[in-house]
């Protein structure tokens, strides 16, 4: 695109006073970059992914109130993560941290692998345990 043809629509990015670096051709042809406030296609898709985060935050808390998972599973959606992020930080395989979002085997998980979350998430075991109440 040219560089006069850079979006600059509204956004978060315009709102907190951001710019986003895009390259664009100048009236030479030869590529530059240009600083763009936003695309609301962009900003659509965005807002849409944040609000699936949220819900799947919020469906995790609920499940754990409910105790159909443990507190890892939500500290892993409120940090953002996967299984397979998870367990590379931890240094357990996937399917043992799956099976740790079970209630009856995390409250049997001894306190150095409770630890090995803990850092992960940058929080206290206790923290962990009680999921911040």
């Amino acid at each position: 695109m040219k560089k006069k043809e850079v979006p600059q629509d509204k956004s978060n990015l315009e709102s907190a006073n951001f710019r986003e670096l895009c390259y664009a051709v100048d009236d030479n042809g030869e590529y530059t970059t240009e600083n763009s406030t936003g695309w609301e296609p962009k900003t659509v898709a965005l807002n849409n992914a944040i609000e699936e985060i949220k819900e799947r935050i919020a469906d995790a808390k609920r499940r754990v109130i409910a105790g159909e998972t443990s507190p890892i599973e939500y500290y892993m959606e409120l940090h953002k993560m996967d299984v397979g992020i998870l367990a590379s930080y931890v240094g357990f395989w996937q399917w043992k941290v799956k099976r740790h979002f079970k209630p009856s085997v995390f409250k049997k998980l001894s306190d150095k692998t409770l630890n090995k979350y803990a850092e992960v998430f940058e929080i206290s075991i206790e923290e962990l345990k009680s999921m911040g109440r």
